[in-house]
């Protein structure tokens, strides 16, 4: 269906605007001007902007369908304005084989978000032996992950980072040192201290990331950081940047947005690999993003089922489901004054979009009309029951929030309308 959007406060994350417009489909791209016969859709003033393009979410299928399906996984991403899911590899098994991919693939054709499929870098995510790079590039792989999983044996990452350079493929670390890490479920400092939580300095963060980025500087490839989280880790950031080293840096929706100290009781929905930061860190990463040291934020979307988090908190599996509450969380940024729509944007749909070779996250003619529609100040508590995904374990339950998803569009079809 060709459409015609009017009243629209368009969020053009490439040109950082924000301003009343309107904006044509035709075809399922975003045309300069509205073909005869377009449906119009008054906007009333909300938002229209691209939509979100998430990175790190981890999917259920196959062997963990009980905690995410794909289908369920979509139907939570198209619910809070996710329009393109970037999917980890950490299944079981996991995507680790061109074969594994192209189920994995075949299985997200049926769905009605987009979704692309990261691999392992290593086979079964054990740091010993390199997948079959080139061939998973071939089947479709975006990039190359073992995701939290550090792998900890340097001259087979370092051998990893010199042929994904050779097939121009992108590496994702997860920069932390895993002998600092091991246990943890806190950071260092006087509340860990206080609750007797195992905790990590968030000096293992910077040491991860200066031995990743001498390996990067060392071999030449492309590489991305998920997750940084902590203040001390920004001057190694800065470094690579006037070195010119082909990296970029994505941080997590929840640390963003949350700290040390919402672990309250011992609630283990606020249990996290890295875990939650001060609220120096916190405001630092706000900063971060604000001026583009860091690239992405993403809502590391992980579903635990309930017997996982029924744990004390040092023994309960870490991670939240974030896909339906991406975009109201980051409202909270854009309430306190910390971040503009577009910088918001620019960090949740172009940099992704850019980084990983995808033709979305702008409102430019020829970009697909993968759209969501807002309403930045709509308030409401939210019950994680009405969650769409099938796990349920999210920090924000019973939370007042702001920003509420109209409407999406995937290739400009609806694929969901607030009731």
């Amino acid at each position: 269906m060709n459409l015609h959007f009017i009243n629209a406060r368009l969020i053009d994350p490439e040109a950082q605007t924000d301003a009343i417009g309107s904006l044509a489909v035709a075809d399922g791209v975003i045309v300069a001007d509205a073909p005869e016969g377009a449906a119009t859709i008054d906007c009333g003033g909300k938002c229209l902007a691209p939509g979100l393009i998430d990175w790190g979410v981890k999917i259920g299928e196959p062997g963990e369908r009980h905690k995410e399906s794909l289908r369920s996984a979509a139907a939570a991403a198209v619910a809070g304005g996710v329009t393109t899911i970037i999917a980890r590899p950490d299944t079981l098994p996991p995507i680790d084989s061109p074969e594994a991919l192209e189920f994995a693939t075949r299985r997200a054709a049926e769905v009605s978000a987009r979704v692309r499929h990261q691999a392992a870098l290593t086979r079964g995510r054990e740091g010993a032996e390199m997948v079959e790079m080139a061939f998973l590039s071939d089947a479709g792989a975006i990039a190359f992950t073992d995701g939290v999983r550090v792998t900890t044996n340097t001259r087979l990452l370092s051998r990893a980072m010199t042929y994904a350079r050779g097939i121009g493929a992108l590496i994702v670390g997860h920069p932390q040192d895993a002998d600092l890490s091991r246990g943890a479920s806190a950071t260092s400092g006087k509340f860990a201290s206080l609750y007797g939580l195992a905790a990590v300095s968030t000096m293992a963060e910077r040491m991860g990331l200066e031995r990743d980025l001498a390996l990067v500087e060392l071999t030449g490839a492309r590489w991305h950081a998920d997750q940084i989280t902590a203040a001390c880790a920004l001057p190694a950031i800065e470094r690579a940047r006037t070195a010119g080293l082909d990296v970029s840096f994505g941080t997590s929706i929840h640390h963003l947005t949350l700290n040390e100290f919402d672990v309250g009781d011992y609630r283990t929905f606020f249990r996290f690999t890295p875990p939650l930061r001060s609220e120096d860190d916190r405001v630092a990463m706000i900063e971060a993003v604000a001026d583009g040291r860091i690239d992405v934020i993403g809502s590391f979307h992980t579903p635990q089922d309930e017997e996982s988090k029924r744990l004390p908190f040092a023994a309960a599996a870490p991670g939240a489901v974030g896909l339906e509450t991406l975009l109201p969380a980051a409202m909270r940024l854009y309430h306190q004054g910390g971040l503009s729509l577009p910088q918001l944007w620019r960090a949740m749909s172009l940099n992704p979009a850019r980084r990983l070779g995808l033709p979305g996250g702008r409102l430019t003619a020829g970009a697909p009309a993968d759209l969501v529609l807002f309403d930045p100040d709509a308030p409401f508590i939210l019950d994680r029951f009405t969650l769409r995904s099938k796990s349920k374990n999210t920090p924000f339950d019973g939370a007042r929030m702001e920003g509420r998803v109209l409407g999406t569009w995937v290739g400009g079809a609806q694929v969901y309308a607030h009731e």
